[in-house]
């Protein structure tokens, strides 16, 4: 089984979008394959249950059928960050509430799972104290020694969000499988020459370029599964 975490550069820049790309041509390539988003905020109630959208986008796009609590286990609903939400809910985010979700879907035994995360590479779960660390998301990854998949959101500011990412990531002692392009304003000023400019100080393989609003090609995405299993 290949696994990896799907992180970004920011919130709101494709995470959900290239999972979905992702875990769809993995299916073309007759795996089978899942995505897990253990936590997600932002939920509306629907038949009796909280489902945040980006949530259910991954349930569809993955190969198992599966419920959507399987898929997002901790499901908050104000659209605000985790670990308010989780607070005010009376829920604790923690290492092995987020380990025993991924180990149910292990059980299926897919060929290809996706982990996404919720904002970028630090999104904190709890806030420390003088006694107590604060604990991050990227502290499970790390844990889990997960290979990780970053999306950069083609946008202006993106090569410092991109490489301090990077940066922090590798410091966490984690592989960069690959990174993805997205471009999230199809306006983006000089986007060839900053798509150039990434390629030269990310050592990692661009993976994937994703366009505008629009669908990326069959084989682009048949590429990048190959590289990634």
């Amino acid at each position: 089984m290949k696994q990896y975490f799907v992180t970004g550069t920011d919130t709101e820049v494709g995470k959900t979008y290239v999972t979905c790309h992702l875990l769809r041509a993995a299916t073309k390539a007759q795996l089978k394959s899942v995505g897990y988003k253990p936590i997600a905020a932002g939920c509306e109630l629907i038949d009796g249950e909280w489902v945040n959208e980006d949530a259910a986008n991954i349930q569809q796009a993955s190969g198992l059928a599966l419920p959507i609590n399987e898929i997002n286990p901790i499901a908050l609903k104000p659209p605000i960050a985790p670990h308010i939400a989780a607070k005010e809910a009376g829920v604790q985010l923690t290492q092995a509430s987020i380990d025993k979700g991924l180990r149910h879907l292990e059980s299926y035994q897919p060929d290809f799972l996706l982990m996404e995360g919720a904002g970028g590479w630090r999104l904190p779960l709890s806030i420390g104290n003088e006694t107590t660390p604060t604990h991050y998301l990227s502290d499970v990854v790390k844990a889990l020694k997960m290979d990780v998949i970053l999306v950069v959101g083609m946008r202006l500011g993106c090569l410092n969000h991109a490489l301090l990412t990077a940066e922090a990531i590798r410091s966490d002692g984690l592989t960069i499988k690959g990174w993805v392009a997205n471009d999230v304003t199809g306006n983006m000023s000089r986007y060839q020459e900053n798509l150039a400019s990434l390629c030269d100080m990310l050592p990692e393989p661009l993976l994937a370029e994703i366009p505008y609003q629009s669908e990326p090609a069959d084989d682009v995405l048949q590429r990048a599964i190959e590289q990634l299993c």
